[in-house]
């Protein structure tokens, strides 16, 4: 059941009071800063994986184990956090989009039970509004 004209019109004016209240929060909650928030992810984490990779072997060059093993740790941690943020900016499918979780895509194999509980929400309210899905 699409929204009324007059309950379009109060979700609006919501939106504008939310913005003009707490813009950080609103920016946050339109998602607009999450591909490059994953890039910088993705970067960090290359840089981390290369000074990891740099102490493994100057902990064995100096005869200290410890900084072996933490470069070892930096870099396993730092590439895990490198792989995961990656993926996130570019899914598999190849697409730039960043996708927080399963959405039902009209043709798509998956089910409403597979969704998570805000996807659900995000799909009934694209239902409503009349929108095709991302």
């Amino acid at each position: 059941m699409p929204l009324s004209e007059h309950e379009q019109r109060q979700l609006a004016q919501m939106e504008r009071a939310l913005n003009a209240e707490d813009p950080k929060f609103a920016s946050a909650l339109s998602g607009t800063e999450l591909p490059g928030r994953y890039r910088r992810r993705a970067v960090l984490g290359v840089i981390g994986t290369a000074v990891g990779l740099a102490l493994l072997p100057t902990g064995i060059g100096i005869k200290f184990p410890p900084a072996s093993v933490l470069g070892f740790l930096i870099m396993l941690g730092s590439a895990y956090l490198s792989i995961t943020s990656w993926r996130r900016v570019r899914p598999a499918g190849g697409t730039a989009e960043v996708q927080p979780h399963a959405r039902a895509m009209p043709g798509s194999k998956v089910t409403a039970q597979k969704l998570t509980r805000i996807g659900r929400l995000e799909e009934r309210w694209r239902r409503r509004r009349g929108a095709p899905g991302r």
